[in-house]
């Protein structure tokens, strides 16, 4: 009776949830390669903010996320792909930006539990979990198929502990 209910909810939360299963899957791919510039398109910025602004406080106001100063020319601040003039005020700088529908995707993806959306997080994480445990009630414990399984189960275990702890 448990085996024909596994497999029940395993088929329609599947059917249900493709949708943001392929939305995960694009996204989490993407997020690979977050700190390079594939797929992302460049803008150039001019941003007036506050005048005689410093390392910090100047990432702060441009909302760079790992914002370093590389050289300090008179009153020119240079920073990776830009600059700042600390007497005007003005940024120019290089904003490398995923389109709009991936970042979204992305956006989605990383959500934390202060996102309006996070529950969809939870309710697709536990669903994942569920999908993976549910699995082993799709083929009968005797069967050849279900034995060849438990092998590919242990190699898989065993492959995910290596990646974890390299």
């Amino acid at each position: 009776m448990t085996s024909k209910w596994m497999r029940i909810i395993h088929r329609y939360l599947g059917f249900f949830l493709i949708g943001v299963m392929i939305v995960y899957s694009l996204s989490g791919v993407i997020l690979i390669f977050r700190n390079t510039d594939f797929l992302k398109s460049k803008t150039e910025v001019e941003k007036t903010i506050k005048p005689n602004l410093g390392g910090e406080a100047l990432g702060r106001s441009l909302k760079i996320k790992r914002f370093k100063v590389e050289k300090v020319k008179g009153d020119l601040i240079l920073f990776k792909n830009g600059q700042y003039n600390k007497t005007t005020g003005v940024a120019n700088y290089t904003k490398a930006e995923l389109p709009y529908v991936l970042n979204r995707m992305t956006h989605l993806h990383k959500a934390t539990s202060q996102e309006p959306l996070f529950w969809l997080n939870v309710f697709s994480g536990v669903s994942l979990f569920f999908f993976a445990v549910s699995s082993f009630w799709m083929f009968m414990p005797k069967t050849k198929i279900f034995k060849k399984g438990m092998y590919f189960t242990a190699f898989g275990v065993v492959l995910t502990l290596i990646m974890l702890f390299i």
